[in-house]
């Protein structure tokens, strides 16, 4: 394999401007608008670059939000400042920051479409 394995994620939502801007307060980034003929698509930012996957969340008919066996994680700084914007942003915290040894700290936690989602940090 000469790339990373992840090149792109997508999380369904069925509330395009309330999962929008749950992720922009969690995250503390803006998300853009993507054109679409037959979906909603709303980007997380993305720089080819560095390293890492970027993707979208997304609203089409007939794909539900929440329920579903991928997990996407964001990267952070120290995953503690974003968990502790879960709850006023309207999501729900499953498992507050813990260890996970050498490979740094997650925080699981639910968006307000009812996906689950994981915070990582190496703090």
């Amino acid at each position: 394999m000469t790339r990373n394995p992840v090149g792109w994620f997508e999380i369904y939502v069925q509330d395009m401007e309330r999962a929008t801007d749950f992720y922009q307060k969690v995250l503390g980034v803006k998300l853009d608008k993507l054109p679409g003929v037959d979906l909603e698509m709303n980007a997380f930012p993305m720089n080819a670059e560095m390293y890492g996957a970027s993707g979208a969340l997304v609203r089409m008919e007939g794909c539900p939000s929440g329920g579903n066996s991928t997990l996407v994680y964001f990267s952070c700084d120290d995953c503690s400042t974003e968990e502790a914007r879960i709850v006023p942003a309207g999501g729900r915290i499953m498992r507050e920051r813990f260890s996970i040894g050498e490979y740094g700290f997650c925080t699981l936690a639910f968006d307000t479409e009812g996906n689950l989602f994981g915070l990582h940090s190496m703090k």
